[in-house]
């Protein structure tokens, strides 16, 4: 069992959706920003899973790595009890979690790790099988961060030295471990000195892009400006984009992903004007269980998030709502996935990778 990473090999990156401090776990909650930075120290399993629901912590890999801690802090008061009764807190933590956000395939993966952590320390004290869960889901947040790099390295290669880009919802420090993944891949190009300039869709119903992107991109100083999601192709037939470059909670085989709400327009939209389209996620957000789109399934949420914006109604509650959190953009529309292993293109066979 390889050691626990030390704190020393985190990256000191300016935004940490999730961190330890003193031996506590907290997170900023997104829920108010970008009006208010509140720190949230996570206690409990039950914390965390309230949390990931109601998207104090949210975006793929930061689920992954929320989970794995979930789990640590959730069977922490049982790090001395009888195997038996760890291991079954270990099956309720893991039960509640992973149906948390039954879409976000990354908590399912994190999860797994850690289950293979404990099938192999079985024998072993329930103080020193804790201690193992702990360290692996460091390593999880530190391989996310490692991920995040090599992504933005190999998306690098697709954009020109000035690039108009539009993104939808949040994928940089605040959806990951600390830097990013679609984000992360225009944090590099401004860190590298490419002159880039984003436009960022609002993401209805929850803004995460207006809220939570922007506010990200005014944290390292990229030039942005934010648009409604139905701007979207005004923008590109007005003014012109070098690139669409989006994330991904869950990335079918063939290449079919679901990404939030709004994607699959972006996608149609972007193929009528010739723009390219990316997708940027780590490979652990690939399904192989999931032959293509429709076997993954799409989360559906609260109509209140429909009903209210900001905590403020914006129609009669009475009224009949649809609130899916993820659309699936088909393989064919997808210019290219951009992962930390490489750049796949259509037609994708990513089960063989």
């Amino acid at each position: 069992m390889k050691p626990a990473p030390d704190q020393n090999e985190f990256p000191d990156l300016p935004l940490k959706p999730i961190f330890w401090r003193r031996g506590r776990l907290y997170i900023i909650d997104q829920t108010q920003l970008p009006f208010k930075k509140i720190i949230q120290e996570i206690k409990t399993a039950e914390e965390m899973v309230s949390a990931i629901q109601r998207l104090a912590i949210r975006g793929a890999p930061a689920l992954g790595i929320a989970a794995a801690y979930g789990v640590v802090v959730g069977l922490k008061p049982y790090s001395h009890a009888p195997f038996q009764e760890f291991l079954n807190q270990f099956e309720r933590i893991t039960s509640l979690l992973i149906a948390s956000r039954p879409t976000a395939v990354n908590i399912r993966w994190a999860l797994e790790k850690l289950r293979q952590v404990l099938d192999q320390s079985c024998n072993d004290s329930t103080s020193a099988i804790w201690a193992r869960l702990d360290a692996e889901a460091r390593r999880i947040h530190l391989a996310d961060l490692q991920c995040s790099q090599a992504i933005a390295e190999n998306g690098l290669r697709l954009l020109p030295r000035q690039a108009k880009i539009l993104t939808h919802c949040n994928t940089g420090s605040l959806a990951t471990g600390g830097y990013g993944t679609a984000l992360g891949i225009i944090f590099k190009a401004h860190q590298s000195g490419y002159r880039v300039q984003v436009f960022v869709d609002e993401t209805r119903p929850l803004l995460q892009g207006a809220r939570l992107t922007a506010w990200e991109l005014e944290q390292w100083g990229i030039p942005f400006t934010v648009i409604t999601d139905n701007m979207a192709a005004y923008v590109m037939q007005k003014i012109g984009l070098d690139a669409v470059i989006v994330g991904a909670d869950r990335i079918a085989c063939n290449g079919d992903t679901a990404n939030k709400i709004g994607t699959l327009a972006l996608a149609i939209q972007a193929a009528y004007h010739g723009i390219p389209f990316y997708v940027s996620a780590p490979f652990s957000s690939v399904d192989v269980g999931a032959p293509n789109g429709q076997a993954i399934p799409i989360e559906q949420r609260s109509a209140s998030e429909i009903q209210h914006l900001q905590g403020i109604p914006i129609i009669p509650a009475t009224w009949n709502t649809l609130s899916p959190a993820f659309d699936i953009t088909p393989a064919e529309l997808i210019t290219a996935i951009i992962t930390e292993k490489g750049i796949y293109h259509h037609p994708y066979h990513l089960s063989e990778n």
